[in-house]
Protein backbone atom coordinates (compact mmCIF):
# COMPACT_ATOMS: atom_id res chain seq x y z
CA UNK A 1 0.00 0.00 0.00
CA UNK A 2 2.15 2.95 -1.08
CA UNK A 3 -0.38 5.26 0.39
CA UNK A 4 -0.10 7.94 3.41
CA UNK A 5 -3.31 7.92 4.87
CA UNK A 6 -4.34 11.06 6.97
CA UNK A 7 -7.24 12.30 8.88
CA UNK A 8 -8.50 13.95 5.16
CA UNK A 9 -8.07 10.80 3.29
CA UNK A 10 -4.91 8.72 1.51
CA UNK A 11 -2.44 10.59 -0.12
CA UNK A 12 -1.11 8.85 -3.35
CA UNK A 13 2.77 8.95 -3.56
CA UNK A 14 2.62 9.63 -7.39
CA UNK A 15 3.50 6.67 -8.92
CA UNK A 16 1.60 4.57 -11.34
CA UNK A 17 -1.23 1.25 -10.02
CA UNK A 18 -0.91 1.92 -6.23
CA UNK A 19 -3.49 -0.25 -3.75
CA UNK A 20 -5.13 1.59 -1.15
CA UNK A 21 -7.39 -0.37 1.36
CA UNK A 22 -9.14 0.53 4.04
CA UNK A 23 -8.29 -1.34 7.51
CA UNK A 24 -10.96 -2.26 8.18
CA UNK A 25 -14.79 -3.15 6.29
CA UNK A 26 -17.94 -1.43 6.91
CA UNK A 27 -20.99 -0.50 5.43
CA UNK A 28 -22.54 1.74 2.92
CA UNK A 29 -25.07 2.96 0.38
CA UNK A 30 -22.75 5.60 -1.05
CA UNK A 31 -19.30 6.08 -1.48
CA UNK A 32 -18.04 9.91 -2.22
CA UNK A 33 -14.74 10.19 -3.51
CA UNK A 34 -13.03 13.79 -3.24
CA UNK A 35 -9.84 14.51 -5.22
CA UNK A 36 -7.86 17.47 -4.40
CA UNK A 37 -4.92 17.28 -7.35
CA UNK A 38 -1.12 18.90 -7.09
CA UNK A 39 0.58 19.29 -10.18
CA UNK A 40 -0.38 15.70 -12.08
CA UNK A 41 -3.20 14.00 -12.17
CA UNK A 42 -4.79 11.60 -10.40
CA UNK A 43 -5.73 8.67 -12.59
CA UNK A 44 -8.56 6.14 -10.74
CA UNK A 45 -7.56 2.92 -12.65
CA UNK A 46 -10.57 0.81 -10.78
CA UNK A 47 -12.44 1.07 -7.94
CA UNK A 48 -14.48 -2.07 -6.42
CA UNK A 49 -16.01 -3.27 -3.42
CA UNK A 50 -15.73 -6.54 -1.89
CA UNK A 51 -18.18 -8.35 0.54
CA UNK A 52 -17.68 -10.26 3.50
CA UNK A 53 -19.74 -11.66 6.00
CA UNK A 54 -20.97 -14.69 7.34
CA UNK A 55 -21.62 -17.61 5.07
CA UNK A 56 -24.92 -17.79 5.40
CA UNK A 57 -26.83 -19.95 3.10
CA UNK A 58 -30.67 -18.96 2.40
CA UNK A 59 -33.07 -21.98 2.59
CA UNK A 60 -36.32 -20.74 3.16
CA UNK A 61 -38.37 -19.41 0.62
CA UNK A 62 -41.89 -17.10 0.59
CA UNK A 63 -43.99 -15.84 -1.89
CA UNK A 64 -47.81 -14.68 -2.31
CA UNK A 65 -49.89 -12.97 -4.56
CA UNK A 66 -48.79 -9.42 -2.66
CA UNK A 67 -45.45 -8.60 -4.34
CA UNK A 68 -44.77 -6.10 -1.71
CA UNK A 69 -43.70 -8.67 0.49
CA UNK A 70 -41.01 -10.20 -1.43
CA UNK A 71 -39.38 -6.40 -0.96
CA UNK A 72 -39.82 -7.16 2.20
CA UNK A 73 -38.70 -10.15 2.32
CA UNK A 74 -35.33 -9.31 0.30
CA UNK A 75 -34.96 -6.44 2.17
CA UNK A 76 -34.92 -8.27 5.45
CA UNK A 77 -32.78 -10.71 4.69
CA UNK A 78 -30.17 -8.80 2.73
CA UNK A 79 -29.92 -6.39 6.24
CA UNK A 80 -29.76 -9.73 8.21
CA UNK A 81 -27.23 -10.75 5.83
CA UNK A 82 -25.07 -7.63 6.54
CA UNK A 83 -25.45 -7.64 10.18
CA UNK A 84 -24.07 -11.23 10.50
CA UNK A 85 -20.19 -11.86 10.56
CA UNK A 86 -17.59 -13.83 13.23
CA UNK A 87 -20.80 -12.75 15.46
CA UNK A 88 -24.25 -10.79 15.16
CA UNK A 89 -23.45 -7.25 15.67
CA UNK A 90 -26.44 -4.47 15.62
CA UNK A 91 -25.25 -2.12 12.60
CA UNK A 92 -22.63 -2.60 10.08
CA UNK A 93 -21.17 0.48 10.22
CA UNK A 94 -21.74 2.00 13.49
CA UNK A 95 -21.23 -0.09 16.58
CA UNK A 96 -21.00 -3.30 15.19
CA UNK A 97 -21.27 -4.99 18.78
CA UNK A 98 -23.41 -8.03 19.16
CA UNK A 99 -26.16 -6.78 21.59
CA UNK A 100 -28.15 -9.19 23.27
CA UNK A 101 -31.80 -7.68 22.46
CA UNK A 102 -30.88 -7.57 18.82
CA UNK A 103 -28.98 -11.00 18.66
CA UNK A 104 -32.34 -12.67 19.54
CA UNK A 105 -33.85 -11.78 16.83
CA UNK A 106 -31.30 -12.31 14.57
CA UNK A 107 -30.72 -15.77 15.89
CA UNK A 108 -34.71 -16.54 15.01
CA UNK A 109 -34.07 -14.91 11.75
CA UNK A 110 -30.99 -17.65 11.14
CA UNK A 111 -32.68 -20.51 12.39
CA UNK A 112 -35.73 -20.26 10.01
CA UNK A 113 -34.17 -18.93 6.92
CA UNK A 114 -31.09 -20.77 6.58
CA UNK A 115 -31.08 -23.70 9.58
CA UNK A 116 -27.92 -22.83 10.66
CA UNK A 117 -27.35 -22.53 14.59
CA UNK A 118 -23.55 -22.41 14.76
CA UNK A 119 -23.77 -18.54 15.21
CA UNK A 120 -26.49 -18.77 17.26
CA UNK A 121 -24.52 -20.77 19.42
CA UNK A 122 -21.88 -18.73 19.57
CA UNK A 123 -23.54 -15.79 20.93
CA UNK A 124 -25.13 -17.67 23.30
CA UNK A 125 -21.87 -18.90 25.21
CA UNK A 126 -19.91 -15.46 24.12
CA UNK A 127 -23.08 -13.54 26.31
CA UNK A 128 -23.04 -16.78 29.16
CA UNK A 129 -18.77 -16.13 29.26
CA UNK A 130 -19.50 -12.29 29.58
CA UNK A 131 -21.27 -12.77 33.01
CA UNK A 132 -19.73 -10.97 36.19
CA UNK A 133 -19.52 -11.95 39.36
CA UNK A 134 -22.63 -10.16 40.11
CA UNK A 135 -24.11 -12.86 37.78
CA UNK A 136 -26.04 -10.94 35.08
CA UNK A 137 -24.79 -10.80 31.34
CA UNK A 138 -22.91 -7.80 29.88
CA UNK A 139 -25.75 -6.22 27.41
CA UNK A 140 -23.09 -6.73 24.25
CA UNK A 141 -19.97 -9.03 24.22
CA UNK A 142 -17.54 -9.55 22.87
CA UNK A 143 -16.97 -5.76 23.43
CA UNK A 144 -14.15 -3.65 25.44
CA UNK A 145 -15.46 -1.15 27.03
CA UNK A 146 -18.26 -2.89 29.43
CA UNK A 147 -21.75 -2.06 29.69
CA UNK A 148 -24.36 -3.51 31.36
CA UNK A 149 -28.54 -3.31 30.63
CA UNK A 150 -30.21 -6.05 32.76
CA UNK A 151 -33.33 -6.67 30.56
CA UNK A 152 -30.63 -8.12 28.11
CA UNK A 153 -29.50 -10.88 31.04
CA UNK A 154 -33.70 -12.19 30.54
CA UNK A 155 -33.64 -11.74 26.66
CA UNK A 156 -30.10 -13.88 26.80
CA UNK A 157 -33.00 -16.60 28.59
CA UNK A 158 -34.93 -16.05 25.82
CA UNK A 159 -32.00 -16.88 23.19
CA UNK A 160 -31.33 -20.01 25.33
CA UNK A 161 -35.13 -21.10 25.26
CA UNK A 162 -35.56 -20.08 21.42
CA UNK A 163 -32.45 -22.61 20.49
CA UNK A 164 -33.95 -25.45 22.27
CA UNK A 165 -37.27 -25.05 20.94
CA UNK A 166 -36.41 -24.66 17.75
CA UNK A 167 -33.01 -26.69 17.45
CA UNK A 168 -32.79 -28.85 20.47
CA UNK A 169 -29.04 -29.26 21.43
CA UNK A 170 -29.93 -30.02 24.79
CA UNK A 171 -25.90 -30.84 25.81
CA UNK A 172 -25.62 -27.25 24.69
CA UNK A 173 -28.09 -25.61 26.13
CA UNK A 174 -27.72 -28.26 29.95
CA UNK A 175 -24.32 -26.07 29.81
CA UNK A 176 -25.85 -22.81 29.78
CA UNK A 177 -28.06 -23.51 33.13
CA UNK A 178 -26.00 -22.66 35.94
CA UNK A 179 -25.83 -19.16 33.71
CA UNK A 180 -29.51 -18.91 33.70
CA UNK A 181 -29.68 -19.24 37.55
CA UNK A 182 -27.30 -17.06 38.24
CA UNK A 183 -29.52 -14.30 36.24
CA UNK A 184 -32.49 -15.50 37.62
CA UNK A 185 -31.05 -14.99 41.11
CA UNK A 186 -29.65 -11.31 40.35
CA UNK A 187 -33.04 -10.08 39.58
CA UNK A 188 -35.02 -12.24 42.76
CA UNK A 189 -32.95 -10.76 44.99
CA UNK A 190 -34.12 -7.25 43.79
CA UNK A 191 -37.62 -8.06 43.67
CA UNK A 192 -39.90 -5.62 46.04
CA UNK A 193 -42.20 -6.23 49.00
CA UNK A 194 -44.73 -5.25 46.25
CA UNK A 195 -43.86 -8.56 44.48
CA UNK A 196 -42.74 -6.48 41.24
CA UNK A 197 -38.84 -6.15 40.52
CA UNK A 198 -37.27 -2.62 43.10
CA UNK A 199 -35.03 -0.88 41.60
CA UNK A 200 -32.38 -2.13 39.13
CA UNK A 201 -28.95 -0.76 38.79
CA UNK A 202 -27.42 0.07 35.53
CA UNK A 203 -29.33 0.85 32.10
CA UNK A 204 -32.59 -1.13 32.05
CA UNK A 205 -33.38 -0.45 28.55
CA UNK A 206 -36.33 -1.87 27.18
CA UNK A 207 -36.94 -0.27 23.46
CA UNK A 208 -36.31 3.03 21.57
CA UNK A 209 -39.63 5.04 21.93
CA UNK A 210 -40.45 8.76 22.53
CA UNK A 211 -42.12 8.61 26.09
CA UNK A 212 -39.34 5.94 27.45
CA UNK A 213 -36.56 8.06 28.42
CA UNK A 214 -32.95 6.63 27.01
CA UNK A 215 -35.30 3.76 26.45
CA UNK A 216 -36.13 3.08 29.85
CA UNK A 217 -40.09 2.26 30.85
CA UNK A 218 -41.82 4.54 33.39
CA UNK A 219 -40.63 3.14 36.76
CA UNK A 220 -41.87 4.34 40.06
CA UNK A 221 -39.11 6.29 42.80
CA UNK A 222 -38.40 2.75 44.31
CA UNK A 223 -38.13 1.15 41.03
CA UNK A 224 -41.46 -0.94 40.43
CA UNK A 225 -42.15 -1.17 37.03
CA UNK A 226 -45.08 -3.60 34.53
CA UNK A 227 -42.85 -4.25 32.01
CA UNK A 228 -39.67 -4.69 33.84
CA UNK A 229 -41.46 -7.48 36.15
CA UNK A 230 -42.94 -8.99 32.86
CA UNK A 231 -39.55 -9.65 31.35
CA UNK A 232 -38.29 -11.15 34.35
CA UNK A 233 -41.57 -13.71 34.63
CA UNK A 234 -40.84 -14.50 30.83
CA UNK A 235 -37.78 -15.48 31.62
CA UNK A 236 -38.92 -17.46 34.85
CA UNK A 237 -41.41 -19.35 32.39
CA UNK A 238 -38.49 -20.01 30.26
CA UNK A 239 -36.22 -21.24 32.15
CA UNK A 240 -38.82 -23.62 34.39
CA UNK A 241 -39.35 -25.34 30.65
CA UNK A 242 -35.66 -25.69 29.93
CA UNK A 243 -35.23 -27.40 33.49
CA UNK A 244 -38.43 -29.39 33.39
CA UNK A 245 -37.53 -30.82 29.97
CA UNK A 246 -33.66 -31.63 31.55
CA UNK A 247 -34.46 -33.44 34.26
CA UNK A 248 -34.39 -30.69 37.13
CA UNK A 249 -37.97 -30.92 38.12
CA UNK A 250 -37.16 -29.12 41.42
CA UNK A 251 -35.55 -25.96 40.12
CA UNK A 252 -38.61 -25.85 37.37
CA UNK A 253 -41.00 -25.81 40.07
CA UNK A 254 -39.22 -23.04 41.79
CA UNK A 255 -39.05 -20.61 38.29
CA UNK A 256 -42.38 -21.34 38.02
CA UNK A 257 -43.86 -20.52 41.56
CA UNK A 258 -42.34 -17.37 41.43
CA UNK A 259 -42.90 -16.43 37.57
CA UNK A 260 -46.72 -17.06 39.26
CA UNK A 261 -46.27 -14.52 41.94
CA UNK A 262 -44.46 -11.94 39.85
CA UNK A 263 -47.34 -11.98 37.30
CA UNK A 264 -49.80 -12.29 39.96
CA UNK A 265 -48.19 -8.96 41.68
CA UNK A 266 -48.34 -7.08 38.34
CA UNK A 267 -51.89 -7.98 38.08
CA UNK A 268 -53.00 -7.08 41.47
CA UNK A 269 -50.71 -3.68 41.38
CA UNK A 270 -50.84 -2.89 37.56
CA UNK A 271 -54.34 -3.93 35.91
CA UNK A 272 -56.63 -0.78 35.07
CA UNK A 273 -60.33 -2.46 35.02
CA UNK A 274 -61.38 0.89 33.76
CA UNK A 275 -59.09 1.35 30.98
CA UNK A 276 -59.19 -2.20 30.51
CA UNK A 277 -55.20 -2.18 29.90
CA UNK A 278 -52.04 -2.76 31.93
CA UNK A 279 -50.64 0.35 33.19
CA UNK A 280 -46.64 0.78 33.41
CA UNK A 281 -46.49 1.16 37.25
CA UNK A 282 -48.44 0.48 39.97
CA UNK A 283 -49.63 4.01 39.74
CA UNK A 284 -51.36 3.55 36.74
CA UNK A 285 -50.96 6.95 35.26
CA UNK A 286 -48.89 5.24 31.84
CA UNK A 287 -49.85 2.48 29.22
CA UNK A 288 -48.37 1.58 26.69
CA UNK A 289 -48.34 -0.85 23.59
CA UNK A 290 -44.74 -2.96 25.48
CA UNK A 291 -46.57 -3.38 28.66
CA UNK A 292 -49.38 -4.56 27.59
CA UNK A 293 -47.95 -6.84 24.84
CA UNK A 294 -45.96 -8.53 27.80
CA UNK A 295 -49.32 -8.53 29.71
CA UNK A 296 -51.14 -10.99 27.16
CA UNK A 297 -47.59 -13.60 26.40
CA UNK A 298 -47.33 -13.37 30.59
CA UNK A 299 -51.20 -13.76 31.21
CA UNK A 300 -50.97 -10.71 33.31
CA UNK A 301 -54.01 -9.76 31.80
CA UNK A 302 -57.39 -11.86 32.60
CA UNK A 303 -57.47 -14.10 29.58
CA UNK A 304 -61.33 -12.79 28.97
CA UNK A 305 -59.52 -9.32 28.39
CA UNK A 306 -56.58 -9.90 26.39
CA UNK A 307 -58.08 -9.50 22.70
CA UNK A 308 -59.78 -6.01 23.89
CA UNK A 309 -56.65 -4.97 25.21
CA UNK A 310 -54.78 -5.60 22.51
CA UNK A 311 -57.22 -3.98 19.89
CA UNK A 312 -57.49 -1.13 21.97
CA UNK A 313 -53.23 -0.64 22.13
CA UNK A 314 -54.07 -0.93 18.08
CA UNK A 315 -56.36 1.45 18.04
CA UNK A 316 -55.05 4.41 20.60
CA UNK A 317 -52.42 6.31 19.27
CA UNK A 318 -52.30 8.21 22.54
CA UNK A 319 -50.54 4.79 24.13
CA UNK A 320 -47.12 4.39 23.64
CA UNK A 321 -46.31 2.87 20.66
CA UNK A 322 -43.51 0.35 19.81
CA UNK A 323 -40.44 0.74 18.03
CA UNK A 324 -39.81 -1.58 14.77
CA UNK A 325 -37.73 -3.40 17.42
CA UNK A 326 -40.43 -4.21 19.91
CA UNK A 327 -42.74 -4.71 17.01
CA UNK A 328 -41.69 -8.25 17.12
CA UNK A 329 -43.01 -8.48 21.08
CA UNK A 330 -46.55 -7.00 19.86
CA UNK A 331 -46.64 -9.29 17.00
CA UNK A 332 -46.39 -12.65 19.36
CA UNK A 333 -48.81 -11.29 21.32
CA UNK A 334 -51.09 -10.90 18.41
CA UNK A 335 -50.11 -14.42 17.75
CA UNK A 336 -51.10 -15.90 21.23
CA UNK A 337 -54.56 -13.96 21.14
CA UNK A 338 -55.59 -15.11 18.21
CA UNK A 339 -55.45 -11.75 16.16
CA UNK A 340 -52.96 -13.13 13.25
CA UNK A 341 -54.48 -12.67 10.40
CA UNK A 342 -54.16 -9.08 10.79
CA UNK A 343 -50.46 -9.38 11.33
CA UNK A 344 -49.70 -8.28 7.35
CA UNK A 345 -51.79 -4.87 7.84
CA UNK A 346 -49.20 -4.13 10.94
CA UNK A 347 -46.40 -3.88 8.43
CA UNK A 348 -47.19 -0.71 7.61
CA UNK A 349 -43.89 0.61 8.70
CA UNK A 350 -41.98 -1.42 6.50
CA UNK A 351 -43.64 -0.57 3.68
CA UNK A 352 -43.14 3.07 4.73
CA UNK A 353 -38.89 2.15 4.43
CA UNK A 354 -39.58 0.50 1.18
CA UNK A 355 -41.37 3.69 0.45
CA UNK A 356 -38.34 5.84 1.47
CA UNK A 357 -36.21 3.52 -1.24
CA UNK A 358 -34.70 2.02 1.42
CA UNK A 359 -32.25 -1.16 0.86
CA UNK A 360 -31.48 -2.14 4.48
CA UNK A 361 -33.90 -1.89 7.47
CA UNK A 362 -33.47 1.20 9.75
CA UNK A 363 -33.00 0.83 13.73
CA UNK A 364 -35.89 3.23 14.17
CA UNK A 365 -38.45 5.73 11.87
CA UNK A 366 -36.93 9.01 10.72
CA UNK A 367 -34.53 10.84 11.94
CA UNK A 368 -32.66 7.87 13.11
CA UNK A 369 -28.93 7.18 12.99
CA UNK A 370 -28.59 3.13 11.56
CA UNK A 371 -30.23 2.74 8.13
CA UNK A 372 -29.38 -0.85 8.43
CA UNK A 373 -30.36 -2.61 12.00
CA UNK A 374 -31.11 -6.40 11.56
CA UNK A 375 -33.77 -6.52 14.54
CA UNK A 376 -35.92 -4.99 12.33
CA UNK A 377 -35.78 -7.72 10.17
CA UNK A 378 -38.25 -9.92 12.20
CA UNK A 379 -41.21 -9.71 9.39
CA UNK A 380 -38.65 -12.62 7.68
CA UNK A 381 -39.52 -14.99 10.81
CA UNK A 382 -43.17 -13.67 11.09
CA UNK A 383 -43.73 -14.40 7.34
CA UNK A 384 -43.08 -18.26 8.11
CA UNK A 385 -43.98 -18.88 11.01
CA UNK A 386 -47.16 -16.66 11.45
CA UNK A 387 -48.25 -16.10 7.71
CA UNK A 388 -46.98 -19.26 6.60
CA UNK A 389 -47.83 -20.66 10.05
CA UNK A 390 -45.07 -22.95 10.31
CA UNK A 391 -44.25 -23.52 14.04
CA UNK A 392 -42.54 -25.95 16.46
CA UNK A 393 -45.09 -27.86 18.09
CA UNK A 394 -42.48 -29.79 20.62
CA UNK A 395 -38.69 -28.90 21.94
CA UNK A 396 -36.13 -29.46 18.64
CA UNK A 397 -39.27 -28.86 15.99
CA UNK A 398 -39.47 -32.76 17.00
CA UNK A 399 -42.92 -32.42 16.02
CA UNK A 400 -44.73 -29.22 14.01
CA UNK A 401 -47.67 -27.14 14.02
CA UNK A 402 -49.36 -25.70 10.68
CA UNK A 403 -51.50 -22.95 10.90
CA UNK A 404 -51.60 -20.30 8.66
CA UNK A 405 -52.56 -16.91 8.74
CA UNK A 406 -53.22 -15.47 5.27
CA UNK A 407 -54.55 -12.34 6.10
CA UNK A 408 -55.57 -10.39 2.56
CA UNK A 409 -53.73 -12.96 0.52
CA UNK A 410 -55.36 -15.42 -1.54
CA UNK A 411 -51.69 -17.45 -2.15
CA UNK A 412 -48.93 -18.34 -0.21
CA UNK A 413 -46.03 -20.37 -0.99
CA UNK A 414 -43.25 -21.36 1.57
CA UNK A 415 -40.58 -23.74 2.38
CA UNK A 416 -38.58 -23.70 6.10
CA UNK A 417 -35.27 -25.97 6.28
CA UNK A 418 -36.27 -28.21 8.99
CA UNK A 419 -33.36 -30.53 10.37
CA UNK A 420 -34.86 -33.89 8.93
CA UNK A 421 -35.58 -32.10 5.34
CA UNK A 422 -37.30 -29.10 3.53
CA UNK A 423 -40.95 -28.42 4.52
CA UNK A 424 -43.23 -27.10 2.16
CA UNK A 425 -46.46 -25.71 2.10
CA UNK A 426 -48.50 -24.42 -0.11
CA UNK A 427 -51.92 -22.23 0.14
CA UNK A 428 -54.53 -21.08 -2.80
CA UNK A 429 -57.84 -19.35 -2.05
CA UNK A 430 -60.64 -20.70 -4.51
CA UNK A 431 -64.19 -19.65 -3.79
CA UNK A 432 -65.25 -20.27 -0.73
CA UNK A 433 -62.61 -22.94 -0.50
CA UNK A 434 -58.85 -23.19 0.02
CA UNK A 435 -56.38 -25.61 -1.24
CA UNK A 436 -53.95 -26.40 0.95
CA UNK A 437 -50.89 -28.32 0.50
CA UNK A 438 -48.48 -29.46 3.44
CA UNK A 439 -45.18 -31.33 2.71
CA UNK A 440 -43.06 -32.76 6.01
CA UNK A 441 -39.84 -34.33 5.86
CA UNK A 442 -40.73 -38.46 6.22
CA UNK A 443 -41.58 -39.40 9.69
CA UNK A 444 -41.82 -35.84 11.23
CA UNK A 445 -45.20 -36.16 13.25
CA UNK A 446 -47.40 -32.74 13.06
CA UNK A 447 -50.61 -31.03 12.88
CA UNK A 448 -52.89 -28.72 10.87
CA UNK A 449 -54.93 -26.02 12.29
CA UNK A 450 -56.66 -23.38 10.26
CA UNK A 451 -59.79 -21.46 11.55
CA UNK A 452 -60.30 -23.86 14.81
CA UNK A 453 -60.51 -27.04 12.30
CA UNK A 454 -57.55 -29.69 13.07
CA UNK A 455 -56.33 -32.01 10.71
CA UNK A 456 -53.33 -34.27 10.28
CA UNK A 457 -50.73 -33.07 8.58
CA UNK A 458 -48.30 -35.35 6.61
Amino acid sequence: MNFTSTAAGPLPDGGALRLFRPLWWRTYRYLQLDVETGGEPLVLEDLRGLFTAYPFQLQATFESDDPSLKQIWDIGWHTARLCAHETYMDCPYYEQLQYVGDTRLQSLISLYLTGDARLVKNAIQQLNDSRIPDGITQSRYPSELPQFIPPFSLLWIGMVHDLWWYRGEPEFVKQQLPGIRTVLGWFENRLSSSGLLGKLEWWNFVDWTGPFEDGVPPQEPDGQSAILSLQFAGALRQAAEIEMALGNPENSRHWQILASRVTQSIRDHCWDPARGLLSDTPARKTFSQQGNALGVLEDAIPASRQVPALQKILKEPQITQCSFYFRFYLFKAMKKGGMADQYLEQLKPWREMVALSLTTWAENPEPTRSDCHAWSSHPNFDLLATVAGIESDAPGLQRVLIQPHPGHLKEIRASFPHPQGELKVEYKAGGKEWLVKVLLPENLPGRFLWKGNRAKAG
